[in-house]
This record gives structure tokens, C-alpha cells and sequence, in this order.
């Protein structure tokens, strides 16, 4: 009966194990695409490259890690038009378009990044324009990977584009670390889950074993 009770021990502590592991997932770091109405963001239902915004609509960008667009973190601050084109007199045959780019907090930077502040801008445009192009004309340099996602704004990250993250993920930190490949990338379960799971494994079987050798 003892044997049993630590062979179920064990099998429930892997399974906990196990679900730590694939539990460590804590979404993805990218930019987001909003939309602002009367002050309140929305999630654009689709990307800047095929938006065409109108004249007199305000963009927003916001860099952070989430699951998907149901928990994305919207711009922390929403501007209206007036205030951040107020200086961009209205022309003929062209449109302003607001911008709002929020780069993150230091806790959504990759590691060794640290996140510009927030900007705001005020694009005018040919009528057709799409918001990428809005965007590309006041917060260059832009980069995109080549199934077109957005990867960086005014150069930020340097690098990646929409990895996926982990929550164990350590802190950025304040000062560029460069080059560490030895430390673990935060891309799947940590070494001691693993370490966790055999040690579960052993004990499993040394509880079987013992139970062999009393039967003999």
C-alpha cells in the first residue's frame, strides 16, 4: 500500500511538473496596432500596411509581451488629433494623421534593450496612404521581417521580431549584456523543471522496483 501511495506521489508531482513547464510560455514581444475614438484605444482589425487612416485619425503603436490581441497592452496615453497636429497646418489634397508610439516598459524589453520614451507625432500625407507609410515618414528607420510583420520602430528592438517569451524570463537589465549564450534564452522550460521530472522518474521506479523485490 506504501509502494503505491509514493508511485501516485510521484506520478501527480510529474504531471504538476510537466504542466509547469508548458505553463512558462507567457506570450510574445511585439508591436502592436491601435486605433483611437473619442480618447479610448481599439485593436486595429487590420495591419498598417493596409489601413488607410483618415485625415484627422490618431494612430497608436505599442511595443510589450502578450498572449494575443485579447491581453495586448494598449499606448499608455491617447492624445487627441487636435493636440499633436496642432502645428501641422491642413493642406490641400493631403492628410494629417496623429501618431502615438509607445515604446514599452523596461519589464517588456529583451534583455540588454532599454525602451525610448514615448513620442508623439503628426504625419501629412497623400489621401491614399496607408498608416505604415505614416508611421515610415515620422519614426524612422522602420524594420519588417519578410512575412511583413513589424518588427522595430525608430530602430527599437535592434533585433527579434515577435519571439516568443517565457515567464521565468529574468528582468531586463539596465545595461546592455551582449554576447552571454550560455545563459538561458527564456525560450522553453528551465533546467531544473527537467532536473524536477527525472528525480520524480526515479522515485517512481525505485518505488517499483522494492515492490518487485517484496513479491519475490
Amino acid at each position: 500500500m506504501r509502494t503505491r501511495l509514493l508511485v501516485l506521489i510521484g506520478l501527480a508531482a510529474l504531471i504538476a511538473l510537466a504542466g509547469t513547464a508548458s505553463a512558462q510560455a507567457a506570450g510574445y514581444r511585439y508591436w502592436s496596432f491601435w486605433q483611437s475614438s473619442g480618447g479610448k484605444w481599439t485593436y486595429a482589425t487590420e495591419g498598417p500596411a493596409t489601413a488607410r487612416p483618415a485625415d484627422g485619425s490618431v494612430n497608436g503603436f505599442r511595443f510589450s509581451v502578450s498572449e494575443d490581441s485579447g491581453d495586448a497592452a494598449q499606448p499608455r496615453t491617447a492624445p487627441g488629433f487636435e493636440a499633436i497636429c496642432a502645428r501641422t497646418p491642413a493642406k490641400d489634397g493631403a492628410k494629417r494623421v496623429a501618431l502615438v508610439v509607445d515604446f514599452g516598459t523596461p519589464e517588456d524589453a529583451a534583455q540588454g534593450e532599454r525602451p525610448p520614451a514615448q513620442r508623439t507625432a503628426c504625419a501629412q500625407l497623400a489621401q491614399e496612404a496607408t498608416a505604415a507609410e505614416a508611421l515610415a515618414q515620422v519614426a524612422k528607420p522602420l524594420r519588417y521581417n519578410s512575412e511583413a510583420l513589424l518588427c522595430a520602430i525608430s530602430g527599437y528592438p535592434r533585433s527579434g521580431c515577435g519571439e516568443q517569451v517565457s515567464a521565468n524570463e529574468p528582468a531586463p537589465s539596465r545595461h546592455d549584456a551582449a554576447g552571454d549564450e550560455d545563459k538561458d534564452d527564456g525560450s522553453g522550460p528551465s533546467v531544473g523543471v527537467f532536473a524536477g521530472i527525472a528525480a520524480v522518474l526515479a522515485l517512481g521506479a525505485a518505488a517499483l522496483w522494492q515492490s518487485r523485490r517484496r513479491r519475490r
